[in-house]
């Protein structure tokens, strides 16, 4: 057992400026001489989806490494624990090399992260989506995650594996109906080692019922949670239990490669807002751009939870 010493931490609440309302990261700022065991240990210990140690970049680029643990193993990349992790670095009086980004390193290589100033106080980060590699998936995979899920072939409008780091099977499915109402079958997905994103557009004109029932509820915990009736272009759900999260809140890598497969496809315009979480009690926002060169971002604000030391 390695001997334990104060370490400054954080919880940020990520895809959301009300606390509570995204989804949690847990930040530990100083992640140097803590071996994988250590940081396997703490991860678990929190059960929050992601867990994120902040280390000293090992390229000469970047302005901070990160190494990013769910309950159930270490990640290559994730969205929400890139946001969160910036945030906090920030935060902390982290000063990025080059005015114009902050360059994060991880296992899937270096991440740009951009400012990106809000019409109200404060600001916004968004990530570049790492490239996408993407095929389609085998018919029986197909069928057995239908299965799992209690989708019946119509339901389905396309399909994909969407690989920026985490492999996910993209599902784009007929109704945001169809996804807030799936009830998965979490141990049959886990057996067949899929982690499944499932997607339905809103139609431009119709004004979402649940999400503004969701709004409605969310406002009784302050003030500054999203207005009622912003109506979002896509609604996300997350289901990973093969690496110990049944669902999980907001997504980041996920939406990415949606947003990568979707506006690719024609499905989306160049510029859209997901909504993801509200089955969970959430009310996550994500924006989701494409620029000229082609390179999608991925937006969302971050606000801190918790602020203090951790023995680790």
């Amino acid at each position: 057992m390695q001997t334990m010493k104060q370490r400054l931490f954080k919880q940020i609440d990520v895809f959301t400026a009300t606390p509570y309302l995204g989804n949690p990261l847990a930040v530990v700022l100083d992640g140097s001489g803590l071996d994988d065991a250590a940081m396997q240990r703490f991860a678990g210990w929190t059960n929050l989806s992601e867990t994120t140690f902040l280390l000293p970049p090992t390229d000469p680029t970047a302005d901070y490494r990160v190494r990013i643990f769910t309950p159930g193993g270490e990640l290559p990349f994730a969205g929400h624990p890139t946001l969160g992790s910036c945030h906090s670095w920030l935060q902390a009086g982290g000063q990025p090399r080059n005015k114009d980004f902050i360059i994060q390193e991880c296992k899937v290589g270096l991440v740009k992260i951009r400012r990106e100033p809000l019409d109200t106080e404060g600001q916004r980060l968004a990530f570049a989506a790492p490239p996408l590699k993407r095929s389609a998936p085998s018919p029986m995979l197909l069928a057995q995650v239908a299965a799992a899920l209690g989708l019946k072939a119509p339901q389905i409008l396309a399909a994909q594996l969407l690989d920026n780091g985490p492999l996910w099977l993209g599902l784009l499915l007929d109704s945001p109906e169809t996804v807030l109402q799936l009830n998965p079958n979490h141990q049959a997905l886990d057996k067949l080692e899929a982690k499944v994103g499932v997607a339905a557009i809103y139609p431009r004109q119709e004004a979402p019922p649940l999400i503004a029932r969701a709004n409605r509820e969310a406002r009784a915990f302050g003030p500054a949670t999203a207005a009622a009736g912003v109506a979002p272009d896509l609604e996300v759900r997350a289901f990973a239990a093969t690496i110990g999260i049944n669902e999980d809140p907001v997504t980041g890598s996920l939406n990415a490669s949606l947003a990568q497969w979707l506006i690719d496809e024609g499905y989306l315009p160049e510029r859209y807002e997901a909504s993801q979480g509200v089955c969970l009690g959430r009310a996550g926002q994500v924006q989701l751009t494409r620029d000229a060169a082609g390179q999608v971002w991925v937006g969302g604000e971050s606000v801190t939870c918790i602020d203090g030391q951790v023995m680790l």
